[in-house]
């Protein structure tokens, strides 16, 4: 019984609170690259009559004809390929990110931490490394994003579906892929914080491991 308080009282410390965070963070990052390479169709709200399921049942086509509307499925079907590579991407690296706090709360549950204390030191490393990857892993999303945004493909897209009458076909960043930059930045930031709060338990931890040598 004590045992199993201890370990729980683990999920009380400032460092298992902001690992909880990390795995929210990890999860909104993820459902967000998911809706960005979830569908080619450019409708995403019920007030357009759009989302996934109305592009998949055709709806989104209803205002083409013949040639047009095999024009406007191969674009869509080039478009959603350009984006599939860079989605899947930040989806592993979301899944990543998922499973990293979820493993070092198993970690300080089991008080790995306490009976090695440089375990610590790792964790540290490990966070700072994360936290300064972030900022390539940003660039090369966005810059991927702004290039697939930038091709003939989706200027052909656009113009195709505004020739219609169609809205929400624009070639510029939509709010699920912005939401996963700011998520991966205040993660970025998460890291850097439950790197100080490691390096201050290990020195909690190294104090009260030598007080009995003191005595």
């Amino acid at each position: 019984g004590s045992l199993e308080r201890r370990r729980c009282l683990y999920l009380r410390t400032g460092r298992a609170c902001c690992q909880m965070m990390e795995v929210l963070l990890a999860a909104l990052i993820l459902v967000c690259s998911s809706v960005s390479g979830g569908s080619a169709g450019g409708y995403t709200g019920l007030p357009a009559l759009g989302g996934i399921y109305y592009y998949q049942y055709g709806g989104a086509y209803s205002g083409f004809s013949g040639a047009d509307g095999e024009r406007a499925q191969q674009l869509d079907q080039h478009f959603y390929l350009l984006k599939l590579p860079i989605a899947r991407a930040a989806m592993a690296m979301g899944g990543c990110l998922l499973v990293f706090p979820c493993v070092l709360i198993l970690v300080g549950v089991l008080r790995v931490p306490w009976h090695f204390p440089a375990w610590l030191l790792i964790e540290c490393t490990l966070y700072v490394v994360i936290a300064v990857g972030t900022v390539p892993a940003l660039y090369y999303f966005f810059h991927s994003l702004l290039s697939v945004y930038n091709s003939s493909v989706c200027k052909d897209r656009e113009q195709l579906y505004q020739s219609k009458g169609y809205q929400g076909f624009w070639c510029s960043l939509h709010g699920a892929e912005i939401a996963a930059g700011l998520l991966a930045c205040m993660a970025a930031m998460a890291y850097l914080l439950s790197a100080g709060l490691a390096v201050r338990d290990y020195r909690t931890v190294h104090e009260q491991k030598q007080k009995p040598l003191q005595l």
